[in-house]
């Protein structure tokens, strides 16, 4: 735990990594989840995450705690910082501030309870966050899901806007496919994340026009097809920013 003293007497600082992990299951957006195992909060649901070490960084103390938490080792997608997080009563122990990281991946296996968690879990983002994207309150119906532990929910929804941002003017979309991949495929990486549907021929002119989105990949036998016609693969191409940008329906 990292901690720092504000003087003699003074109240104790603690920094934490969490972190919001997004992939893509059955056609939806899922988020990695851990059950907590101690107060406080236990019981509650939250991100991975926890504090970090004197001799770590941040994203070393995230991907840790990834670990520990959840018992998946490696981390092959994309990772970035999201934001940090500093409310004076974020947390009930003492004064608090963690660093939030978004993690983009194509898959995982399946995760289980570890160290301070005594269960983990992919959940659908629609059944966590309201319409409008922020965070759901607590619940009355049983279909509705819990409030997560501390602010984890204001975590979660900037960790998922951040995501449909990027969507629209960088390549990330590739991070939640595997190499080779069809348009079909990442057109419905798109419609996960920004949870609304795509026009199939706007998508593939769009997707084909943004210079180095995509690029063919030579044809694999065995692939499947898209309209009755076998399916064109592609890799990731060398873009780090979309010209033009792919802008949400909704907009």
């Amino acid at each position: 735990m990292t901690v720092s003293k504000a003087g003699s007497g003074g109240p104790s600082v603690a920094v934490t990594a969490d972190i919001v992990v997004l992939t893509i299951q059955s056609a939806q957006l899922v988020v990695m989840l851990v059950q907590r195992a101690n107060p406080p909060y236990q019981g509650r649901w939250a991100l991975p995450g926890g504090f970090v070490e004197p001799d770590e960084n941040l994203e070393q103390a995230a991907l840790r705690e990834l670990v520990e938490e959840t018992g998946l080792e490696g981390f092959p997608g994309h990772l970035e910082q999201l934001r940090t997080y500093g409310a004076p009563n974020r947390d009930p122990r003492m004064r608090v501030i963690s660093i939030a990281h978004l993690g983009l991946l194509a898959n995982l296996g399946l995760p289980r309870g570890g160290s301070d968690a005594s269960a983990a879990r992919f959940r659908p983002v629609a059944e966590l966050l309201a319409p409008d994207g922020q965070a759901a309150g607590t619940p009355t119906p049983a279909r509705n899901a819990p409030a997560l532990a501390f602010d984890h929910g204001e975590i979660l929804a900037d960790g998922v806007e951040r995501a449909r941002a990027k969507l629209e003017y960088s390549p990330l979309a590739t991070a939640f496919v595997e190499e080779p991949f069809t348009l079909a495929e990442l057109r419905r990486v798109y419609e996960a994340v920004w949870g609304t549907s795509v026009d199939t021929a706007d998508f593939r002119r769009q997707a084909l026009s943004a210079e180095g989105f995509v690029t063919p990949f030579p044809p694999a036998a065995g692939r499947g097809t898209e309209g009755g016609q076998p399916a064109d693969l592609y890799r990731r191409g060398p873009a780090r920013l979309l010209h033009p940008a792919m802008l949400r329906p909704a907009r």
